[in-house]
């Protein structure tokens, strides 16, 4: 793939993390990446990382509760780089607290990041990529969104929950334009985010609680992102990718 016909993807919540990780695989396959997050330093740092010439990756700042913030986003790749062809909608919150003691203010927090910056990163990029007549919108869901969470809260899973739903209705809608919009559902990743929020002394726990005995791998995930941003995936949409060690099976 030519840098003229190397195609743009947007991935957010990507400073760290499973971001991080998708928009990496996503270089390493010849895309030109745009890393976004809250921390636009950090969004940069690992932009660099990546690329340190900065031809084919850029970090800008997002606010994914802000819609106007993706729309800006988006005129500024298509000035860069002329077109957009793929959304990871990645950035997520989630906050370890019991059910009864969630406040207002922490609930909406994280419904807004979560539930909100899907919705809004599907509206902008799906009304784009529909009258560009082709687009791929990937969304990470989570196991919490489907088994009711364990330790991340009642905020974050009815947020995941609300994005699997949404990836059907966006589905639905953009199908006939040419724009496929599907899920990735993991559970708990070996990543810092998830040590963060289990503790030290049941973390051994979890791992044993896994049928396949292990925390996932956030580079398969990548790779099932890669898949579904794919230029030949056109048949796939609306989908859910379960990818959670067997503690979930359907």
């Amino acid at each position: 793939m030519t840098a003229e016909t190397a195609r743009v993807a947007l991935v957010t919540g990507a400073a760290r993390g499973l971001g991080a990780c998708i928009a990496g695989r996503l270089y390493d396959r010849g895309y030109r990446v745009a890393l976004t997050d809250l921390d636009q330093e950090a969004a940069a740092e690992a932009a660099a990382a990546l690329d340190p010439e900065g031809r084919a990756t850029v970090g800008l700042a997002l606010d994914v509760r802000d819609k106007d913030a993706f729309a800006r986003v988006r005129d500024q790749l298509a000035d860069r780089w002329g077109a957009v062809h793929v959304l990871v909608n990645n950035a997520g919150l989630a906050k370890a607290e019991a059910l009864m003691e969630i406040s207002p203010d922490s609930f909406h927090q994280v419904v807004s990041t979560n539930l909100d910056g899907a919705f809004f990163g599907c509206q902008v990029f799906g009304a784009y990529f529909a009258g560009r007549g082709h687009g791929r919108i990937v969304n990470i869901a989570s196991l919490a969104g489907q088994n009711g969470g364990t330790a991340t809260g009642a905020h974050y899973a009815a947020a995941k929950g609300g994005v699997t739903t949404l990836t059907k209705v966006f589905a639905r809608d953009l199908a006939p334009h040419g724009v496929t919009v599907n899920a990735i559902s993991p559970g708990p990743q070996d990543l810092p985010a998830v040590r963060d929020i289990v503790p030290p002394d049941r973390l051994a726990a979890l791992e044993q609680a896994v049928p396949v005995g292990r925390l996932g791998r956030p580079e398969f995930i990548a790779d099932m992102a890669v898949l579904l941003a794919a230029e030949h995936a056109d048949v796939v949409t609306g989908a859910c990718w379960d990818a959670n060690g067997g503690l979930f099976m359907r």
